[in-house]
């Protein structure tokens, strides 16, 4: 047995008795070895997802209970099901993973499904995962079937095709000798994936969809038995289906989803999927594979038309020469290098500037050369992953030359093929112990002899190097010279594979570091290597160490004003008195046309937002309303306040300029300067919802827009099954539309906004139901008309939407129902209520008060509760008179019966 067997066994003895965990001191006594030999192994195991490490002191091992892994996964942990296995889940596939799960569970039977895709995305694996879901939700049984069929391999036989399909009556056609079962009831209670569905004929699609409506099929020839049976269909195509499937048919497959191409996939999807192929070639070949770093970056970037499928192929044929080099004995491993990969490959190396920060990120744990192994347990993997802080730092490097050794490399070997990227575990090892401890904690670790000395050359530092560090090098420094003049008195080796490197590149920093060394050597009576200062130089070399402290973005100030220096006059004195440039002038000239300095305004923006929003400041005419349209077009948030002042400029300024958000800013100029550009009327919208968006929906907008014709109301489809809730996307749309009413088979309801069931709206009714709707807008609309000009102190756009939930709320709850013209006489009778009570005025006397309140105490109880929208949003206290009077205008006017 070998050591590694031996160690995952004596864990797992151990853990029985040891519930939390198992150290590696623990393993070490059972196996008379040393501590850091165990640890090598443990966390090989650990790499290969045998076992959990659990941070503490000492750090803690536990196995992993049937653990599995399927191909093309993603390195994700604690993955329930089996698409969200899948390498992308969480990124690129989300969406279609999302509509695939919905499309399994939906009731009773789950929806049909087609696939769309460019060839070698992967829908023939994701047809296969989606029926492993529906197993691992219980919605099929394990032993239901998962039938395969590319349609396009009969397409030269359109009756064949068929016949496949549905199966065959005796003489159904010439060849056809005796009955034959069909694929459909071969699936029965199961899955049947039809991929390449185009090449199905329009008489095959026909009757499909005829076994979709109903439930049962006629095999090819048969005129009388109908066979019924309970499959789910999983189609796809690399076609568009508007133009090879029959609109009968595609409008029975209610569940479309699109699998992304490679290229709209992301770096690091990409980079699991090569992972994932070479290691299955590695199985297949049963040999270790190596592969270097600029391969790596090969299949990273080049360009793959035919998808997933085309980098399998070129990975395959990749593995296939590396193999002949190491069967001629050219190399002594197995190993992938650039003269290996096909020439289209090795081009993805030209466009490595192009996307040079996103590989780095991808890269920065790894070697210059990767192994991976599907036959040894566990796999040797050359890749840093969660390196154990607990173990030093010359652990770990002695432990990865060790790995190395064991694979059979000298070394000559390791020297020249490794570079180990000491710097990237500098900047981990050292994040790691910032994040870890607190300056007043270290004490506990690490010496107050090496804490003074540490002190002492980091002041040191700053006069030799004229850097200023922080405490992350405080920390990092600390530990490691506690555990180097421990080495060092023990007379263990230390070990610098960069030294020449370090030497060559870092000769300001090598030489203090000598300098320091002397300092330790007379401090600790010790003689420190040339190694060890190697080392040293590298924790004063990395701009990664040095002071920096990284600001949150601000919200962005633009002053825009007629004429030709009006605006930048104005900015420069703020800036002076804020003492930096910090706001942007634009300047128009009276001669400029609004619409270049539309261009212009909208270009400036967009160059200087940050992600927190735009603030711009105006003095009048048509740059009022370039805000609202830039937001419009751009989806910047852009917030426009007009008829500025210098003091006014200089007050936002300042206050964006200490980072406040955009609201704190903005609120206050409402309330105190009154002077802001009040948004324009949003379009007048309903929504119509269905699971796919393009079903049930459709059907909802043709009925509605036939009935309101050519009223200012737009209909907008939406999917239900989405990255984002539909309530969510809702809340964000409310912010760009008023939405009159949503309309779906499926209850969504949205704060108060009116939900209508699509059938209801199908029903005898529904016309009546439409009806209301529409007069209600254009009641709200000549509302809007009518305060836009009026109110000194309320937004008319804001307290509409807040007056329909408020009346329509009244209604509901006093089960009441009042005529158009008299809900908007209250309407118009609330708004400028509030108006006045933010202006400060009294409200009036309701004459008998008392009296009428404990006549109709339930009527005004239920009022008062719902004003308090109003009272919430606004900040004004709306006395029990105004309720009164109200619920009196109510009580007269109800024509319910």
């Amino acid at each position: 047995m070998r050591m590694i067997d031996k160690v995952y066994n004596i864990l797992l003895d151990l853990e029985i008795k040891n519930k939390s965990g198992v150290s590696a001191i623990e393993i070490s006594k059972k196996l008379d070895l040393d501590r850091s030999t165990i640890s090598r192994y443990l966390n090989l195991l650990y790499k290969d997802k045998k076992i959990n490490k659990m941070d503490g002191r000492p750090v803690l091992y536990k196995s992993i209970k049937n653990n599995t892994v399927i191909p093309f996964t993603t390195k994700t942990s604690n993955i329930s099901n089996s698409l969200d296995k899948l390498a992308g889940a969480k990124q690129s596939l989300s969406i279609p993973i999302e509509k695939a799960k919905a499309a399994i569970i939906y009731p009773p039977k789950g929806l049909h499904t087609l696939l769309l895709g460019e060839t070698g995305v992967g829908k023939s694996l994701f047809a296969e995962q989606m029926y492993e879901y529906a197993k691992d939700v219980d919605v099929l049984d394990d032993n239901a079937p998962f039938i395969r069929f590319n349609c396009a391999d009969y397409a030269n036989n359109p009756s064949l095709l068929t016949a496949q399909i549905f199966g065959v009556k005796r003489g159904a056609f010439t060849g056809a000798d005796s009955d034959k079962e069909g694929l459909l009831k071969q699936a029965d209670n199961g899955v049947l994936f039809l991929d390449e569905i185009h090449r199905l004929t329009p008489e095959g699609q026909e009757m499909l969809f005829t076994y979709i409506d109903k439930g049962f099929f006629r095999p090819l020839g048969e005129t009388a038995k109908n066979i019924y049976v309970n499959v789910r269909i999983i189609a796809a195509t690399t076609e568009d289906p508007d133009s090879y499937l029959l609109q009968t048919f595609s409008r029975r497959i209610p569940m479309v989803i699109r699998l992304p191409s490679l290229s709209e996939r992301s770096l690091e999807e990409r980079y699991f999927l090569i992972e994932s192929f070479i290691r299955e070639e590695s199985r297949r070949i049963g040999k270790s594979i190596y592969i270097n770093r600029n391969s790596i970056i090969s299949f990273l970037l080049y360009d793959c038309p035919n998808n997933i499928g085309q980098l399998k192929s070129d990975i395959q044929l990749s593995c296939a020469k590396a193999f002949l080099n190491y069967k001629a004995n050219i190399n002594n491993y197995l190993i992938i290098n650039q003269g290996d990969i096909p020439n289209h490959v090795r081009k993805g190396l030209l466009y490595l500037n192009e996307y040079r920060n996103e590989v780095n990120e991808l890269l920065s744990s790894t070697y210059d050369v990767l192994k991976y192994s599907e036959i040894e347990e566990p796999p040797l993997r050359l890749i840093h992953e969660e390196e154990n802080i607990s173990e030093d730092f010359y652990n770990i490097i002695e432990n990865k030359i060790d790995s190395l050794k064991i694979s059979g490399m000298d070394e000559s070997d390791i020297n020249e093929i490794l570079n180990i990227d000491i710097e990237s575990h500098f900047q981990k090892y050292i994040g790691e112990i910032s994040e870890r401890y607190k300056k007043e904690e270290i004490n506990k670790v690490v010496s107050t002899s090496v804490l003074n000395l540490v002190e002492e050359i980091l002041i040191l530092a700053q006069k030799n190097l004229n850097i200023d560090y922080d405490e992350r090098i405080y920390f990092g420094l600390s530990f490691h010279l506690e555990r180097s003049i421990e080495r060092i008195k023990n007379g263990e080796k230390i070990y610098n594979p960069k030294l020449n490197f370090i030497r060559i590149n870092y000769e300001d920093e090598f030489i203090f570091a000598m300098k320091i060394a002397k300092l330790i050597d007379r401090k600790f009576g010790i003689e420190t290597p040339v190694d060890e200062i190697g080392y040293l130089a590298m924790f004063f070399s990395s701009e990664y160490f040095r002071d920096r402290k990284e600001e949150k973005p601000k919200i962005k100030i633009i002053v825009a004003m007629h004429g030709r220096t009006t605006a930048s006059s104005m900015v420069e004195v703020v800036n002076t008195l804020i003492g930096t440039e910090f706001v942007v002038a634009l300047d128009m000239p009276l001669s400029m046309k609004p619409q270049i300095m539309y261009e212009i305004t909208k270009n400036c923006v967009q160059e200087i937002h940050r992600g927190r929003g735009i603030i711009l400041m105006v003095d009048m005419g048509s740059l009022t309303n370039f805000g609202h349209m830039i937001t419009e077009e751009t989806g910047i948030e852009v917030r426009t306040v007009d008829m500025v002042s210098t003091l006014m400029v200089l007050d936002i300024a300042r206050k964006a300029f200490m980072g406040y958000a955009i609201d704190e800013i903005f609120d206050p100029i409402i309330m105190s300067h009154g002077s802001y550009v009040k948004n324009p009327r949003k379009e007048n919208v309903i929504l119509a919802a269905c699971f796919t968006g393009d079903g049930l929906a459709k059907g909802i907008e043709d009925l509605v827009v036939n009935r309101i014709n050519s009223k200012n109301i737009r209909i907008i489809t939406m999917n239900i099954v989405d990255e984002i809730k539909p309530e969510d996307r809702i809340l964000q749309m409310e912010n760009r539309y008023n939405i009159l009413a949503i309309i779906s088979a499926v209850d969504i309801h949205v704060g108060l906004i009116p939900f209508i069931s699509a059938i209801d709206i199908f029903s005898k009714g529904g016309e009546e139901i439409l009806d209301d709707i529409i007069a209600e807008s254009e009641m709200y609309d000549k509302i809007w008309d009518s305060l836009k000009d009026h109110l000194k102190y309320l937004n008319s756009d804001l307290i509409i939407k807040d007056l329909k939930y408020l009346l329509n709320g009244i209604e509901k709850k006093l089960n009441f129902r009042i005529g158009k013209d008299v809900k908007m006489g209250i309407a118009l009778h609330i708004c400028f209520m509030i108006d006045n009570l933010l202006s400060g005025e009294k409200t009036r006397e309701f004459e008998n008060l008392e009296n009428f309140k404990s006549i109709y105490s339930n009527e005004v109880n239920i009022v008062r509760k719902e004003f308090m929208i109003l009272k919430d949003n606004y900040e004004v206290e709306i006395s029990d008179n105004e309720i009164a009077y109200i619920v009196k205008l109510f009580i007269e006017n109800n024509i319910c019966v």
